[in-house]
């Protein structure tokens, strides 16, 4: 959570200044606008939390919770309340079998709260960190609408869907990943052990060296020579791109481009459209009003420039126009799912045909990703197999030479 300054104008005209706390300038402008604000300049509070923090990313953090935990949480939860057990009785339970310690620590500290009076929802809000607005949102909807194991069970599914996509993301980027590795170790192997050896043996026999062999012994000198700035470097730069991109401005300019990008910057978008749509259709089928449900799926598409059009989109329905029109000025969001939400509202079942479209999208995403996978992998052995080869061809040129003359 950073701290923001800003300055708004009021329903009345009148300009007022102010200080709030907020996870990134979209979030900052959603809460100014629940305060019925008008926005008119935010900026990061100079020394507080709009950058990046190393004491907090180093501190140790004894109540961080896994997705996985509040996935298995959530399961458990609505099992126990459908089952007629009590809040306060199914929290302690599941604080006692709780996966990790921190979620016993947050499951000990909410059960509390609920003792002395405070409703759930109030009681999951006070951690952020864990429960977020989505998940509140939701519980807050179930409480007053009397369907908590539905409005669990619907959370505990969108929750499983997010593990799953991520984890297939990840699984198919494991491969590429570890053929980089691999291939470096191995490379920085012949580079600084079998080159050097190679390269004193053609020393003492005289000869010149060719050309390509020549340049890779000073390659290799390089290395034994520098290899720490190579290694500082390798740490240094994602490091500092991770710095930068936890910053407001570092966002901006980075989800820009990247969402340029050919064939990554495709797979961006339809991971925001799946995951804008499975949000957007958990709020509204569990009763939540549409501003409130855009105010919350808005924040979570992942990318700046997205977010941006979303939050643009949540103003124009709040001045009376339906959903499909803002959307379909976007330009990352197709005609299709615009034509479909459009479908959804004239028939009164937009939460189902938003579901469809996140449906559709989840898996665009695991076919996009395996595809991309499909094309890097030969890529990435052409390149790093050309480099070997390269080394070993550099290697052999003056053994060549040398079996010439003396023949």
């Amino acid at each position: 959570m950073g701290l923001y300054e800003f300055q708004a104008k009021t329903d009345d005209g009148r300009v007022v200044k102010g200080e709030l706390e907020a996870a990134n300038e979209a979030e900052a402008r959603i809460r100014m606008r629940a305060q019925r604000l008008t926005p008119l300049r935010i900026d990061v509070k100079k020394g507080a939390g709009g950058g990046f923090d190393l004491s907090k990313m180093l501190a140790f953090k004894g109540d961080s919770v896994s997705l996985k935990d509040l996935q298995v949480f959530t399961r458990q939860f609505a099992v126990l309340v459908g089952a007629g057990v009590p809040i306060v009785q199914s929290l302690e339970a599941m604080s006692r079998g709780a996966r990790s310690a921190g979620m016993t620590n947050i499951l000990k500290s909410v059960c509390a709260d609920v003792e002395r009076g405070r409703r759930l929802a109030e009681a999951l809000a006070a951690k952020p960190a864990v429960f977020d607005r989505l998940y509140v949102n939701l519980v807050r909807a179930g409480e007053e609408g009397g369907v908590l194991e539905t409005v669990l069970n619907r959370l505990a599914q969108y929750i499983e869907t997010s593990v799953k996509l991520r984890g297939k993301v990840k699984g198919a980027m494991f491969y590429p990943g570890a053929i980089v590795a691999v291939a470096i170790i191995v490379i920085s192997f012949i580079m600084v052990f079998v080159v050097p050896k190679m390269s004193a043996m053609f020393l003492q026999s005289g000869q010149e060296l060719p050309a390509l062999t020549t340049f890779v012994v000073n390659a290799s000198n390089f290395v034994q020579k520098y290899w720490y700035i190579m290694l500082a470097t390798g740490i240094a730069v994602p490091l500092s791109l991770k710095m930068y991109y936890d910053t407001d401005d570092g966002r901006k300019v980075m989800d820009a481009i990247i969402i340029e990008v050919p064939v990554f910057g495709d797979l961006i978008k339809k991971n925001a459209i799946a995951r804008f749509s499975r949000t957007l259709s958990t709020l509204l089928s569990s009763g939540v009003r549409i501003i409130d449900a855009l105010d919350i799926s808005s924040t979570t598409a992942g990318n700046w420039m997205i977010e941006k059009a979303l939050i643009e989109t949540k103003e124009a329905v709040s001045r009376g126009k339906t959903l499909a029109e803002p959307l379909a000025k976007i330009p990352y969001f197709p005609n299709m799912v615009t034509q479909m939400i459009s479908i959804g509202e004239q028939t009164g079942n937009i939460d189902q045909m938003l579901a469809k479209v996140a449906d559709f999208y989840e898996d665009e995403v695991v076919n996009a990703t395996d595809a991309m996978t499909s094309l890097l992998e030969p890529i990435l052995m052409v390149v790093l197999g050309g480099v070997i080869a390269i080394i070993v061809v550099a290697m052999y040129l003056p053994i060549f030479n040398m079996a010439s003359t003396v023949s």
